[in-house]
């Protein structure tokens, strides 16, 4: 498969109403997107499918919508207030981010504790300290940053009043545990899952919507019994590697990477990244599933004060759920879909098309009503009138048949369906396929029917 530029399939969705500049009439802001006529709709099935596949259709899973702004003393239990506001450098060359005195320490040996930022800055220059990354000595100096986003509630901006928009959406469900445990009266192995806004106040965001302030999350925490959740870790990489591969994404550009155990978290017994080969990089994550043992229910049960644990009615034991947990984000997800979908193609002659062969399942538009002449406008229209009850569809008079197959082509419409003459006395339309361009005659009636099978995921 031939991996395109990324300029090129960024300017196709810019320009074919995927994703806009956010704020672009006054010049826009850094790295923030919204998401345009069809990214929007495309951002909403992918969402919608997997709440389907890992909520409504699990017979482990329930799912919650927790709010942004959450107590400050759920960020001091998860490790957040402490952990996202270390001195920080940044690689000038490669653009990453590390703690400074984790940097030094590895580099020389030598502990940067209780150092100031101005000694950390003089121990990397004077050691010759490089980028673990990229090899590269230039670093900016250090700095203290935290990663969320600082505000306000009431009408005093003190040290009483300070919130934090969510960097995550995970701690919404621990904090939850209870409360669904009970009204849900699941039997532990359950899940919670939701979907909703993060912020994180990146310095480097990049690749377009790779790396965003703002984004969505789609996260499952699931909880089960001490000793069953390496069996359970495993499960849900399958079932996560299962749903990307069902969405049609490339499987030589896809991989399953385990973390070697220095990479794991000191609470993780194991942590794997589904990545996609991007034309920006040669892998890059998308989707994250980790053993999360016990730790973030016992650290919220031991701020909190409250218990956390977990009543087994049969065996009456109690104790701590183990937590695996698949995250991943939707932009991610969406940007990898789209760029595994895009696609040049050379027809006959110096004829090309661009086409996106998105899943029928998550394209924005199901189907076009192209009527063959605009004095076939009514039939038409009755036509897209009735499909309309089921699918998202649009209806096309302007311009040739073959330019607007290619404006389909171009935005993932899986169908074209074409009304000709004939279609008034055989009640019949043509179906064109965008992935092969063959076509083929349905009868009307049995149109939906026709489609929802095509749509199936």
């Amino acid at each position: 498969m031939e991996k395109y530029n990324f300029d090129e399939i960024v300017t196709h969705l810019k320009t074919t109403g995927y994703v806009y500049q956010g704020s672009e009439i006054y010049g826009g802001l850094s790295n923030s997107w919204d998401f345009g006529i069809l990214g929007s709709f495309l951002k909403k099935n992918i969402k919608d499918l997997w709440w389907r596949e890992f909520i409504e259709r699990s017979p482990y899973n329930v799912g919650i919508d927790s709010a942004i702004m959450m107590n400050t003393k759920t960020w001091e239990a998860s490790g957040h207030l402490k952990g996202f506001a270390d001195a920080m450098v940044d690689c000038k060359e490669c653009k990453g981010r590390f703690r400074a005195d984790q940097l030094i320490e590895n580099a020389t040996g030598l502990s940067a504790e209780g150092k100031s930022f101005e000694e950390m800055d003089k121990m990397i220059e004077d050691n010759h300290v490089v980028c673990p990354t990229c090899g590269k000595h230039n670093f900016t100096g250090a700095r203290a940053f935290n990663l969320m986003f600082k505000t306000y509630i009431g009408t005093l901006e003190d040290a009483k009043s300070v919130v934090y928009l969510r960097p995550e959406t995970a701690q919404g469900i621990f904090v939850n545990f209870n409360n669904v445990a009970r009204t849900s009266r699941k039997k532990i192995p359950f899940g919670i899952g939701q979907i909703g806004k993060s912020f994180r106040n990146e310095i480097t965001p990049g690749n377009f919507i790779f790396r965003v302030r703002e984004f969505e999350q789609m996260e499952l925490e699931f909880f089960c019994k001490p000793g069953t959740d390496l069996d359970w870790y495993k499960y849900w990489v399958d079932y996560c590697y299962n749903f990307v591969k069902k969405l049609g994404i490339n499987e030589e550009k896809l991989r399953i990477r385990p973390h070697d155990p220095e990479e794991l978290a000191f609470y993780s017994k194991g942590t794997s990244d589904i990545e996609y080969a991007f034309p920006f990089t040669d892998w890059g994550e998308v989707w994250g599933i980790a053993d999360r043992t016990d730790y973030d229910l016992g650290r919220h049960s031991e701020v909190s004060g409250k218990e956390l644990n977990y009543l087994d009615p049969e065996t009456n034991e109690k104790y701590i759920p183990y937590c695996v947990e698949p995250s991943v984000g939707v932009e991610r997800l969406f940007l990898m879909i789209c760029c595994d979908a895009y696609e040049k193609q050379k027809l006959e002659g110096d004829d090309e098309r661009v086409v996106m062969h998105l899943h029928p399942a998550i394209a924005p538009v199901k189907a076009c009503i192209l009527p063959l002449s605009k004095k076939l406008g009514e039939g038409a229209q009755k036509v897209f009138e009735d499909l309309s009850k089921e699918f998202h569809c649009e209806y096309d008079e302007a311009g040739s048949i073959g330019k607007r197959y290619r404006r389909n082509d171009a935005i993932g419409t899986p169908f074209c369906i074409t009304y000709d003459f004939d279609s008034e006395n055989d009640n019949s339309v043509t179906v064109r396929h965008r992935d092969t361009m063959e076509q083929e005659r349905v009868e009307i009636a049995k149109l939906k029917d026709y489609i929802k099978e095509r749509i199936a995921f």
